[in-house]
């Protein structure tokens, strides 16, 4: 008897002595340990390749906020993409918020014409063509108004290069802006 009251007294003071700890910072101004962060990041990364209209002529990037808070940005061409991902977002444990600034890109002809044309420069390139494999490609090609942005990612210099080479051989194009990132997978 005398063990069983001596294990409840030692439970309580433990249980007294936690709660008299101050609450750790995170928890108590409401912000994300970085693990959490990384962990809202991956699953947005993953509800947005999820959605099943997103894809070559779209670019969605995003931010997490330490409140866990989740900017959305980019360009895509359908409206209801841009609600799509938003309720998607929206869904993942742990967002707070979703501030969807992703901008719809106006119906133009000449627009689909340049993106069709893109496609077949950049992806037809035999040095590029292993990027069109992927379910999501990694080199998304934005269009507007004529002017074209590349955004995504490749492999080398040399692949990034080569990509605004095609990119600027389309007629019709005004601009050609090369805002890809080189992560060095190869």
């Amino acid at each position: 008897m005398k063990a069983f009251t001596l294990s409840v007294a030692l439970v309580l003071g433990v249980a007294l002595a936690a709660a008299a700890l101050p609450a750790a910072p995170a928890a108590q101004s409401g912000q994300l340990s970085q693990r959490g962060i990384e962990r809202i990041t991956t699953e947005v990364r993953h509800q947005i390749v999820m959605l099943p209209y997103y894809g070559v002529f779209d670019a969605i990037s995003y931010k997490v906020s330490p409140d866990g808070a989740v900017t959305l940005m980019g360009a895509v061409r359908n409206p209801t993409l841009k609600s799509d991902a938003g309720n998607a977002v929206k869904g993942v444990e742990g967002v707070t918020n979703v501030d969807n600034q992703i901008k719809v890109l106006p119906l133009s002809p000449n627009d689909d014409r340049i993106r069709r044309a893109e496609f077949r420069a950049i992806y037809g390139s035999p040095q590029l063509t292993k990027y069109s494999w992927e379910a999501v490609q990694s080199i998304h090609i934005i269009v507007e108004n004529g002017h074209v942005t590349l955004v995504g990612s490749v492999d080398s210099q040399a692949d990034k290069n080569v990509a605004e080479i095609q990119a600027k051989t389309v007629p019709g194009v005004f601009s050609v802006t090369n805002d890809l990132q080189v992560t060095g997978n190869q």
